[in-house]
């Protein structure tokens, strides 16, 4: 049972937010967890939490970290664990080259 509708509502706004980003529909991320999309419309409804394993598929899916699935973390990040070194340099590069330009508009 949920006791909190604050913590409900940053996994379930989490949850929604994460879909919408990478354009999915609710049947295609069902899909993608092997689950219904009964499930995760009541997930982003705030009407239920999934299994404990089943949170850890969707941050493994989404490629984010359960702080920041659960909403004790606002920081998203990205991990690079499993790529190739050669997809690693060039986001380093990427996000090197937006930081100077945020250095650079800022002064």
């Amino acid at each position: 049972m949920i006791e909190k509708a604050s913590e409900t509502f940053d996994f379930a706004s989490r949850i929604q937010y994460l879909r919408t980003k990478h354009g999915w529909t609710q049947a295609q991320l069902a899909e993608r967890l092997y689950t219904t999309r009964g499930s995760i419309n009541n997930w982003e409804q705030g009407i239920s939490i999934p299994a404990m394993h089943v949170i850890v598929k969707i941050a493994d899916r989404f490629n984010i970290s359960l702080d920041y699935l659960i909403g004790r973390d606002d920081r998203e990040c990205l991990y690079l664990t499993n790529l190739p070194e050669d997809c690693k340099k060039i986001i380093y590069q990427t996000v090197d080259c937006f930081r100077r330009y945020e250095s650079f508009n800022q002064e």
